[in-house]
């Protein structure tokens, strides 16, 4: 189960005299995701690194912001992982408090900074939505459009040989709806291009 936040969650550590700004918060696509930590090196203009960590239906974009490499964003992206967390941004912004820290303590920071916030955080379950078109009889019509209704989906009919319906909702009512409406016609139906794409609820 994929899951993403409602509202951003946030954190503050301080570790051998560097201050770590951890959060966690839900972004909808990638360029969302890269303006919000544009906004944060312009908020935090004498921060020694603004690492993040963006991860978008799959798709991950990451930077250490000059830390040695796969001490920051790496950890960061396994606790977001770790999590099922997808549309999210997690960033940490650091302030060097003049004591190294190590590569085993800047990679035990910078995942405290993101699982910290997390520990208490709400989440929302990322839905599947989908597309589905079919043709079937004309007579099927008004069973179509009950078990639709039934199941929550939107519809869409036109008219050629026969019923030409496209369907729209969550993946799990749009399965649950074609075997019951296949079932009922018994198999007098055709089906044609499917696509998907995903929505927080």
């Amino acid at each position: 189960m994929r899951q993403t936040l409602p509202e951003p969650v946030n954190s503050l550590l301080e570790i051998k005299k560097s201050r770590f700004i951890g959060c966690v918060e839900p972004v909808t696509s990638m360029e969302q995701g890269l303006e919000r930590v544009q906004t944060l090196r312009q908020q935090h203009p004498d921060a020694t690194h603004v690492c993040f960590c963006l991860l978008v239906n799959g798709q991950v974009r990451q930077s250490d912001d000059g830390e040695p490499s796969g001490t920051a964003a790496a950890p960061m992206l396994n606790v977001l992982q770790h999590k099922h967390l997808d549309q999210v941004l997690a960033t940490v912004v650091r302030y060097f408090g003049g004591i190294k820290l190590g590569a085993g303590g800047l990679v035990r920071a910078y995942s405290q900074a993101i699982s910290e916030p997390l520990q208490s955080a709400v989440y929302v379950e990322l839905k599947t939505f989908a597309l589905l078109h079919l043709t079937t009889a004309f007579e099927h019509e008004s069973l179509l459009r009950r078990l639709a209704d039934q199941a929550g989906l939107r519809v869409q009919i036109d008219y050629s040989e026969g019923v030409v319906a496209s369907l729209e909702g969550e993946q799990t009512a749009l399965d649950h709806f074609l075997k019951v409406f296949s079932e009922q016609v018994r198999g007098q139906l055709q089906l044609f291009s499917d696509q998907a794409r995903n929505k927080p609820l």
